[in-house]
C-alpha cells in the first residue's frame, strides 16, 4: 500500500480523519508507524498529500491531513475487454487501475463462457475494492469507470462507432496485422479479446466500427499479460 486512500466517511473534520480495519492494520504491521509519523494519503476522487498520525491504538488511528497535490493524469484510454476468466479478472482490474486506464467496458464475446458473467467478482463493491487496490499501488485517487455490455452486436454496431470516433481505434488480435504502435498521443480505444482471441465475425464487426487490428508478435499471451503489455506499449 503506497497510498492510504481516504473515504468521505473517514473525515471527522476538514483536515482530520479516523481510520480502522485493513488500513489501520497496514499502518501498524507493515509501516510500523506511530504517533508523529507521516504517511502518503489521498482522498478518493480528489487530491493527495501527507497525513500525520496524531493517535494510534488497536482500534483506530487519527491523522491530520494536508491534501495539496493532484493525482497523476489518467491515460486517455477506453479499454474494451472481453470478460476474462474470474480468477484473472480481479488482477486485471488492479493492473488497469495501476496503469491509469480511464474507462473499462466489459464486453461479451463468443468465447466468453456464460458462467463468467455469474461471478461474484462482478458485484460493484468487489469491482471497486480491486480498483482501489490498484490505485493504492500506483499512488492515484481517481477510479476508472467500469461498464458492463453483455450484448456484443448491439454495442459494437450502435454505440462503438461514436465512442471510437476521434480516437486511435485498435483491436488486439494474433495474425498478419501491423504491430501495436508505441507511445500513441491522443485518445485511444483498445479492444482485447478473451482466451483464444476474437472470432473472425467479431474482428470484422470491430473493424467496421473503426478499430484496426494490431498484434504483439508471434507469442500468444494470457489476457492479463496482454492487457499490461498493450497498455504499457501504447502509453
Amino acid at each position: 500500500m503506497n497510498l492510504l486512500l481516504l473515504e468521505e466517511q473517514d473525515f471527522i473534520s476538514p483536515q482530520r480523519v479516523r481510520l480502522s480495519g485493513r488500513r489501520l492494520q497496514h499502518m501498524r504491521e507493515i509501516h510500523q508507524a506511530g504517533p508523529g509519523d507521516s504517511l502518503r494519503v489521498g482522498r478518493i476522487g480528489g487530491l493527495m498529500g501527507e497525513g500525520r498520525i496524531v493517535s494510534l491504538d488497536a482500534t483506530a488511528a487519527e491523522l491530520e491531513v494536508q491534501l495539496d497535490q493532484p493525482p497523476p493524469p489518467k491515460l486517455p484510454l477506453t479499454l474494451l475487454l472481453a470478460m476474462p476468466r474470474p480468477k484473472m479478472f480481479r488482477r486485471i482490474l488492479q493492473h488497469c487501475a495501476s496503469l491509469g486506464v480511464a474507462e473499462i467496458i466489459l464486453l461479451n464475446s463468443y468465447r466468453v463462457e456464460k458462467s463468467f458473467w455469474q461471478t461474484p467478482f462482478l458485484q460493484p463493491e468487489v469491482i471497486r475494492e480491486n480498483l482501489l487496490l490498484g490505485l493504492e499501488q500506483a499512488r492515484d485517487t481517481l477510479l476508472p469507470t467500469v461498464q458492463i455490455e453483455k450484448r456484443f452486436k448491439p454495442f459494437v454496431e450502435d454505440r462503438l462507432p461514436a465512442l471510437a470516433a476521434g480516437t486511435t481505434g485498435l483491436v488486439a488480435h494474433p495474425g498478419d496485422y501491423p504491430p501495436c504502435p508505441r507511445a500513441v498521443t491522443g485518445p485511444i480505444t483498445l479492444a482485447i479479446g478473451p482466451e483464444g482471441g476474437w472470432i473472425p465475425y467479431e474482428v470484422d464487426k470491430l473493424r467496421a466500427a473503426g478499430l484496426q487490428p494490431i498484434q504483439l508478435g508471434e507469442r500468444i499471451l494470457r489476457v492479463e499479460t496482454a492487457v499490461t503489455a498493450l497498455i504499457a506499449r501504447l502509453g
